[in-house]
């Protein structure tokens, strides 16, 4: 993976009045997602704000996320909804790329078997797709890229990281969402779907995302 994705794009990057715009509560997630919206709350909860998600937002509006990579999906979820909300945004893109499959399910991850899909469907393709393929070639890593965009839709800070593992040929483990109970931290010898909430808080590609992004998280609302 190479160095330049892995770095934080400076925040503070909109132009005109929006750069100096304070974030001021509450802050809302851009998920409808039940459980990744209890991650994110539980990796904000060292600010101290208040967060919503958009199923508390009667008037949140469903993005298209056509973009060909996370970092513009994300980008997307966050400006648009901002800027309809009138409120400040934090979404993120994510999803898993598997060497052996050059890459895929990648940005496609939520609706690799199809549009209206769901998590077992996905894992069942994946599946499928990887067949006999041997334990040492079956490597993948999950991506986060995260992004907050104030009021106006001006993008204020993002930050992209990963979580390395491998694909495992059976389920282990209930915890979790997505691909997490075949996706295993080799050096843990467990599955995500294995792994408690406080330590996949730790090690997971949204975590170190978001611990990435949380020293412009606080500056901003320090600003207000």
């Amino acid at each position: 993976m190479p160095d330049h994705g892995r770095r934080q794009i400076a925040d503070d990057s909109a132009a005109g009045a929006s750069r100096n715009r304070p974030l001021t509560p509450p802050l809302v997630l851009g998920t409808a997602n039940r459980k990744k919206g209890i991650e994110l709350t539980e990796l904000l909860t060292p600010l101290g704000l208040e967060v919503l998600t958009l199923a508390d937002c009667p008037r949140a509006i469903s993005v298209a996320e056509d973009g060909e990579t996370f970092a513009a999906n994300a980008a997307l979820k966050a400006a648009l909804q901002a800027r309809h909300l009138g409120q400040w945004v934090l979404a993120d893109d994510s999803g898993l790329c598997v060497d052996a499959l050059d890459g895929r399910p990648g940005v496609y991850s939520a609706r690799y078997a199809g549009a209206e899909t769901t998590d077992a469907e996905n894992n069942l393709r994946l599946l499928e797709e990887l067949g006999q393929t041997p334990p040492e070639r079956r490597t993948a890593h999950y991506v986060c890229h995260v992004t907050l965009a104030d009021p106006s839709g001006a993008i204020r800070a993002e930050a992209e990281e990963y979580c390395h593992g491998r694909i495992l040929s059976e389920y282990r483990g209930t915890g979790g969402f997505g691909y997490d109970p075949l996706f295993e931290i080799v050096e843990y010898h467990r599955t995500f779907g294995e792994l408690s909430r406080a330590v996949k808080a730790c090690l997971s590609h949204r975590a170190r995302a978001l611990r990435k992004l949380l020293p412009a998280i606080a500056r901003l609302a320090r600003s207000s």
